[in-house]
């Protein structure tokens, strides 16, 4: 049940405002929402009659809190004994630049200091809370991660916002000129960062355990042999502490200056690095097996370069292996990453396009035509 609050509750009005809640409230016995978004000022009187209502209806809340009644109630340890929450600014993105898009949401440049990652889904802030503690634990280990520092309404969905210093992102920096090779080279180095981050068990999701519900998925749309094969394959994969990005791209890689930041945290996992390099391979190459300008729409930069820097990360992070090593890793990512994008397709959009059946065969190819060459999964 939702009840509004407005203007002031003090001792002058206080016992009717506690009447006419009582009276909507009636023999309800659910969760009692307390609409404070017109609520302007409340007292000692109004908080008493706040704590009755608790008291009776432990189940209630309080929305929409400004920050000068949000102050009220925090200082007076309100905010302890129930759940509050502030008012979210609102914030326009008409006209602003769409720095990226992933599955959750996209991220806009509202001003030149200025960036906000607006979630698709309009009840996210269970995602927004769990990105920022990803980030903060990111950070805290020594990641280079830009930390969201405010949460805000953007229409009827909500969105992080973070300060980064006129940053560019990769893509934006190739597209300026820079070189494709060099880039790749500082895109490596975060990445071992990274993955050389070590994790207790449990720290963060496990990356193994979503990757096998995609090889469990796939088995209804495989061969019989090459289905239990693929779900044998992904289960003997190691189940390893190395922290993973999950979401790793040019697009996710901001310059701020002379420092190279990640945003993009909420697919931070942890497992073994080839789940990774799958997921890099799907943003380089991978989405755009059947529609060859996906991955150029999407990254903003063209094919050649889109190659270029694909081989490049593989070039810089296996720098000491041989090339036949390089190939066999490859070849792990694309199998991994086309058992992911089979599951992807068949689940979210189904049959019922040609696009969609043309991309749904070419994962089922790839997987019947390569997935017998190879023993392993990882390396």
């Amino acid at each position: 049940m939702d009840i509004k609050l407005s203007g002031r509750i003090d001792s002058s009005n206080s016992a009717q405002v506690e009447k006419e809640i009582n009276e909507q409230i009636g023999s309800f016995s659910g969760e009692i929402v307390l609409d404070a978004t017109d609520l302007e000022y409340i007292s000692s009187a109004g908080l008493r009659v706040i704590l009755r209502l608790k008291k009776a209806n432990d189940d209630t809340k309080i929305i929409n809190c400004s920050s000068e009644v949000y102050e009220i109630f925090d200082m007076t340890g309100f905010s302890e004994m129930m759940d509050i929450s502030k008012a979210y600014r609102q914030l326009s993105i008409d006209g602003c630049e769409v720095l990226g898009e992933g599955s959750n949401g996209l991220v806009y440049r509202t001003d030149p200091d200025t960036i906000v990652k607006v979630y698709k889904n309009p009840d996210s802030l269970d995602e927004i809370h769990n990105e920022r503690e990803l980030a903060r634990k990111a950070f805290v280990m020594g990641i280079p991660t830009a930390i969201p520092y405010d949460v805000v309404k953007v229409g009827d969905r909500y969105g992080s916002v973070f300060e980064l210093l006129n940053a560019k992102s990769f893509a934006k920096l190739i597209n300026a000129g820079e070189k494709v090779d060099e880039l790749a080279k500082q895109s490596v180095e975060i990445l071992k960062k990274i993955h050389s981050t070590t994790l207790e068990d449990g720290e963060l999701p496990s990356k193994k355990e979503e990757a096998l519900v995609w090889a469990e998925y796939d088995v209804d749309y495989l061969p019989e042999e090459i289905g239990a094969k693929l779900v044998k394959l992904f289960k003997e994969i190691p189940e390893t502490n190395n922290m993973l990005h999950g979401d790793y791209h040019i697009k996710n890689i901001m310059r701020q200056g002379d420092e190279n930041l990640l945003i993009d945290m909420d697919t931070l996992s942890m497992g073994h690095p080839i789940f990774e390099f799958a997921s890099i391979y799907a943003a380089y190459v991978g989405f755009s097996c059947v529609d060859k300008d996906n991955s150029a729409a999407f990254l903003g930069i063209n094919n050649a370069q889109r190659d270029e820097f694909w081989e490049a990360t593989i070039n810089y992070y296996f720098d000491d292996k041989s090339e036949e090593f390089k190939a066999e890793v490859v070849k792990k990512a694309e199998i991994i990453c086309f058992a992911r994008l089979l599951r992807r397709t068949i689940k979210r959009y189904g049959f019922d396009s040609a696009e969609n059946q043309a991309m749904i065969e070419y994962c089922k190819n790839f997987i019947i035509q390569n997935l017998p060459d190879v023993e392993s999964l990882y390396y």
